[in-house]
């Protein structure tokens, strides 16, 4: 852990703390523009303060954090989890997925029977 009144890069600190796999994919985040700290556009190499708010958006949803501590080395779960306060938004609920026609493999074409009933299925 780092003392309070040092600084960290925003994609080293998004990586350390589990916010992302990896930081070559943190800072291409920051290239893209999903990263905002307290509510502006940063690059990779842009610094952290205690306090500051995080936005990350990562794989479909995003992530609002608050920096508590600043860590330069990638800590465990547990460790990182202590490092920013998560003020994000639940995850949506996950849709229900619908049941599709399968058929054995080998099994040839489907019938014209079987053909209606795969229709049927799909709802045309």
């Amino acid at each position: 852990m780092e003392s309070q009144d040092a600084t960290v890069r925003v994609d080293s600190w998004i990586w350390s703390v589990r916010l992302t796999k990896t930081r070559a994919l943190a800072a291409a985040a920051c290239r893209a523009g999903h990263v905002r700290v307290n509510g502006e556009k940063v690059k990779p190499a842009q610094s952290l303060h205690p306090g500051d708010e995080v936005r990350v958006f990562h794989a479909g949803r995003e992530r609002v954090v608050v920096v508590a501590k600043l860590v330069r080395k990638r800590v465990g779960p547990v460790p990182a989890a202590e490092c920013f306060v998560d003020n994000s938004p639940p995850p949506p609920p996950r849709e229900e997925v619908a049941v599709v026609a399968a058929r054995d493999r080998g099994a040839g074409r489907p019938t014209k029977r079987e053909r209606r009933d795969i229709e049927r299925l799909r709802g045309q």
